[in-house]
C-alpha cells in the first residue's frame, strides 16, 4: 500500500512541473496562464509563443507522464504504473505549486499511455491528427483522440480500461469550455495566433 502512495505523490508532483510555465518565464518573460485562453498546455504556447515552444512543451510534458508510470513500473509493478498515470495528468492539471491553475492533460495522457501499450497510444494520436487535421480544430482533435483509449483499452485488461475511463473523463472534464466553444462555432482553429501584450 505504501508503494501506492508513494507512486502517487512522486507523480503528482511530476505532474506540478508545467513546461509551459517555465517557456513563458524564459522567452518572453510572461505568465502562459494570463496570455490566450489561459491554459498552461501546447496550444496556447503554439498560438503564443510559437511552433520550437509548442513542440517542447509537448516533448516535455509527454516525457512526464511517461516518467512518472515509468517509476511506477519500477516500484510495485503494472497496477501501480496504472495509479501513477492517473496522479501525474491530476498533477498536470491541478498543480498545487502553480495554484491549482495548470493544463488540460492531453500530452502528459499521451506519455503515460505510451509507456502502459504504447500502440494504443499511437492509433490516438493518429486519430487525433487526422481529426485536427480535417477540423482545423486542435481541442476537438484531442479529445476524440484520447476518447479511442478505452475502446482499445478494454481489450488490454480490466485495470486498463477502468484507468483509460479516467483519463478520458479528465480530458473532457478540461475541455468543457471548448465543447461549448465548439458547438457554438467559437473555438479558435490552428493557425491562429495571439498576440503577447
Amino acid at each position: 500500500m505504501n508503494n501506492y502512495f508513494i507512486a502517487a505523490l512522486i507523480s503528482y508532483f511530476l505532474g506540478n512541473i508545467s513546461i509551459s510555465y517555465i517557456l513563458g518565464k524564459t522567452m518572453a518573460k510572461i505568465d502562459i496562464r494570463n496570455h490566450g485562453s489561459g491554459n498552461a498546455g501546447t496550444t496556447n504556447v503554439l498560438r503564443t509563443l510559437g511552433k520550437k515552444a509548442a513542440l517542447i512543451t509537448f516533448l516535455g510534458d509527454a516525457l512526464k507522464g511517461s516518467l512518472a508510470v515509468y517509476i511506477g513500473l519500477k516500484m510495485g509493478g503494472r497496477e501501480v504504473a496504472l495509479i501513477s498515470a492517473i496522479f501525474v495528468v491530476l498533477g498536470h492539471d491541478w498543480p498545487v505549486l502553480l495554484k491549482f491553475r495548470g493544463g488540460k492533460g492531453v500530452a502528459t495522457t499521451i506519455g503515460t499511455i505510451m509507456v502502459i501499450n504504447p500502440l494504443q497510444a499511437i492509433i490516438c494520436v493518429l486519430a487525433g491528427i487526422i481529426i485536427i487535421y480535417i477540423t482545423r480544430y486542435v481541442s476537438l482533435g484531442s479529445m476524440l483522440g484520447i476518447c479511442t483509449l478505452p475502446f482499445f483499452m478494454f481489450f488490454v485488461g480490466r485495470n486498463e480500461f477502468t484507468v483509460s475511463i479516467i483519463l478520458m473523463i479528465l480530458i473532457l472534464f478540461t475541455h468543457r469550455e471548448n465543447i461549448k466553444r465548439v458547438i457554438k462555432g467559437e473555438e479558435r482553429k490552428i493557425g491562429q495566433k495571439i498576440q503577447i501584450k
